[in-house]
């Protein structure tokens, strides 16, 4: 099945200054190919990534994109990569590309999914 990208996260990303929009992107198809059930939206001014629930978001910054998760209290998180100290929220903080993990990213993406199920 297609990822269903929306045309309201294609006009987000396009208004992006070249540094976080690569980073952005890059996220974006990250989060697609790891779940392709994954639906995106816009919602509170960032885009939103839905399945059965709320999984993760990409909050944009002049110099940083986070990769953040609804529930990233609830997740294991082996490699330490989640920051943040609230009830339930945490993101990965991405100031470059080469930041990108895949595979351990797309891990906690799974993780955050399959707690929605």
């Amino acid at each position: 099945m297609e990822p269903i990208q929306t045309k309201e996260v294609d006009q987000f990303i396009e208004s992006l200054n070249d540094h976080t929009k690569e980073i952005t992107e890059s996220l974006r198809e990250l989060i697609f190919q790891t779940s392709p059930n994954i639906t995106e939206e816009m919602k509170w001014g960032k885009p939103c990534y839905i399945e059965n629930g709320l999984v993760c978001y990409l909050q944009t910054a002049k110099n940083h994109v986070n990769l953040g998760f609804y529930f990233g209290a609830a997740l294991k998180d082996k490699d330490n990569l989640l920051e943040g100290t609230g009830k339930k929220m945490r993101h990965i903080r991405v100031k470059q590309l080469d930041d990108i993990q895949p595979n351990e990213f797309s891990a906690l993406i799974q993780e955050a999914v399959d707690l929605e199920t």
